[in-house]
């Protein structure tokens, strides 16, 4: 492997940031918005909106809205900790919902939870 070929592990990592970790925590934030009430609602609801809104800023170059004055600074914030500390902040946001009055179905959380370590430990995984 030379300098300029990175690692499969890498680009998966880079993957999975880009394009799995927000669709799926945008599906079981959505799950928790319709099995969940109360103030537990509330926080995925918040939860979804702020996947959506990663997704969309994911997607922008594609749709061809970089010009648009929200582009910038919602890109920045992505790319700001390697584009883990807007998806951990996420997670950890999906989490506390778990904590909240209205919660239904405790495999949402698991999920979440295993959803977190696996992306942990492939970014771990691209440094050695």
């Amino acid at each position: 492997m030379s300098l300029f070929e990175p690692s499969p592990t890498l680009i998966a990592l880079i993957f999975v940031k880009r394009f799995v970790f927000p669709e799926l925590l945008l599906l079981l934030a959505l799950i928790r918005c319709f099995t969940a009430r109360g103030p537990s609602r509330g926080l995925a609801v918040v939860t979804a909106l702020a996947c959506g809104a990663v997704i969309v800023t994911t997607f922008a170059p594609a749709l061809g809205l970089t010009a648009q004055g929200w582009y910038g600074p919602a890109a920045r914030a992505l790319a700001h900790g390697q584009g883990l500390s807007a998806l951990v902040g996420l997670s950890a946001l999906f989490l506390a919902s778990a904590w909240l009055p209205g919660r239904r179905l405790a495999a949402l959380d698991w999920l979440c939870s295993a959803l977190i370590l696996g992306l942990l430990g492939l970014w771990l995984a691209t440094m050695y």
